[in-house]
């Protein structure tokens, strides 16, 4: 047996700002994905993801019971399956912003949810927001808190636009140029990020007026305008937004950014080459780049691994 691929998402802006209701634009990475499948395989991994899927299937019983109005599963073939040493065979890297316990959530639901949200529906606002609410309630079980919007990505497979935390709509992203000069990019830190710490050490600094006056003043407006931008095809505003941006993340989101990477950030909004910005909660993992010309990028960022996202 061998069930669906989800894939792991990008979350291009909003990382951070959702949380204070910011715009946000996820868009699906078909690069890396992840399935469930019951082969007899007794890897170390299989077997590790099979002891997690046991905690989750416990978890998902008591959500069930708490909440049994939100959603419901056929725990009793859940359980069998796990039983029979199912576990979650995945490309996504963990701990790197890129998804890897939505795309798990949305392969569960996807299984094992009675009276689903199918993707083949008319998506209304209501039915995302619904969907949102079960995912997020479904990934606490791995973050402590989640909006539910990776698993909503990688449910669906689709670009979704969040306006606000009640505002998320499917959207169209402008077609890729293959041959285009200009990309968004990963670079990859080489050290895995854990969310929580990250999104804790946020939670803290919220408590500052000064952090909260900066993130509505300066970090919610450029992401605001970075995803109008881009869902326009606006690339010039779109790099002097993001350019003001990756300034603004330096200067108030540095634990955030892993050490050795504090001079490359500088250098790029220095030089113009790439500009440079978080991935998910940061802390390691990807980081993301945007950049007017890929060449030069490449070469100002020699010995680093860069994966091409969205060519334009």
């Amino acid at each position: 047996m061998k069930g669906p691929l989800f894939y792991s998402k990008i979350l291009l802006f909003g990382e951070y700002g959702i949380i204070k209701d910011s715009k946000g634009l996820s868009i699906p990475y078909n690069f890396y994905n992840g399935a469930l499948k019951r082969d007899g395989n007794t890897s170390e991994q299989a077997l590790k993801s099979n002891a997690n899927l046991k905690r989750f299937a416990g978890y998902l019983e008591q959500l069930q019971q708490e909440e049994p109005e939100l959603v419901t599963f056929d725990l009793d073939t859940l359980k069998q399956h796990v039983e029979e040493g199912m576990y979650f065979d995945s490309t996504i890297p963990q701990g790197y912003g890129v998804g890897s316990s939505g795309a798990l959530v949305a392969a569960i639901y996807d299984r094992y949810a009675n009276d689903k949200i199918t993707v083949l529906e008319n998506l209304t606002r209501e039915k995302l927001l619904q969907l949102k609410t079960i995912f997020g309630r479904m990934e606490s079980f791995f973050h402590g808190k989640s909006s539910g919007l990776d698993p909503l990505n990688s449910y669906l497979s689709i670009p979704i636009l969040i306006n606000s935390k009640d505002n998320i709509e499917a959207t169209g992203i402008p077609s890729q140029a293959t041959d285009g000069k200009g990309a968004v990019f990963l670079l990859d830190s080489g050290i895995v990020g854990e969310t929580a710490p990250m999104v804790s050490i946020f939670m803290e600094n919220l408590k500052e007026k000064g952090f909260r006056d900066m993130l509505k003043k300066q970090f919610t407006k450029y992401t605001d305008a970075c995803v109008d931008n881009f869902l326009h095809g606006d690339f010039k505003s779109l790099f002097s937004n993001t350019k003001k941006l990756s300034k603004v993340v330096l200067n108030h989101f540095k634990p955030m950014i892993p050490e050795q990477f504090h001079e490359l950030w500088q250098k790029g909004i220095e030089t113009n080459d790439y500009y440079l910005k978080l991935c998910g909660s940061g802390g390691g993992g990807y980081i993301l780049g945007f950049t007017e010309d890929l060449d030069k990028a490449k070469k100002a960022l020699e010995g680093h691994k860069l994966e091409v996202v969205y060519q334009f």
